[in-house]
């Protein structure tokens, strides 16, 4: 009986760790990763045919598996439905890989230097560069500012035309 009373708390945490795992690994394979092997270019030419179809900004968000920051950003949108919805209703995102396997350097010539990553530029919905986000700017401790990452969405999204006014 005293062997069941200690291996029942055990039992619990075990499971209780796995669930945790079992979210992360969901969030995580929800996740689209940072590519090295995309073609940004190409990447970008699709995003430009979507973004004029459907009245859209373009978000290049560059980064890398490495960065902990990236993946702290891609978990921010996932545990915030509200701005991950209004990011998808209002852009077009485009991941850039930059990292030791491909930098795509010929590709980000064509933005502003990056100071860190993350990385967001802004594009209209033609691919014309807008914007270059600092996201050390979006942070708060060790994740991002809700109200920060608002802020910079509401800012850059198109203005909807509201075809009820007339």
């Amino acid at each position: 009986m005293n062997k069941i009373k200690f291996l029942l708390p055990v039992l619990f945490i075990l499971l209780s760790s796995l669930s945790v795992a079992q979210q992360t690994d969901s969030l995580e394979s929800k996740r689209v990763k940072f590519d090295p092997s995309k073609n940004p270019e190409s990447d970008l030419k699709n995003a430009v045919v979507m973004a004029e179809g459907t009245n859209k900004r373009i978000i290049l968000d560059v980064g890398g598996e490495w960065c902990i920051w990236c993946h702290r950003l891609d978990k921010f949108f996932e545990e915030n439905a509200d701005i991950k919805n209004f990011m998808e209703e209002n852009f077009v995102v485009v991941k850039v890989n930059y990292s030791p396997e491909n930098k795509n350097e010929k590709f980000l010539s064509n933005y502003p230097k990056i100071p860190g990553y993350p990385h967001l530029f802004v594009l209209d919905k033609d691919g014309k560069f807008l914007h270059s986000q600092d996201t050390g700017k979006l942070e708060s401790g060790k994740g991002y500012s809700k109200d920060s990452v608002i802020n910079f969405l509401h800012t850059w999204a198109m203005e909807k035309v509201d075809s009820t006014k007339n």
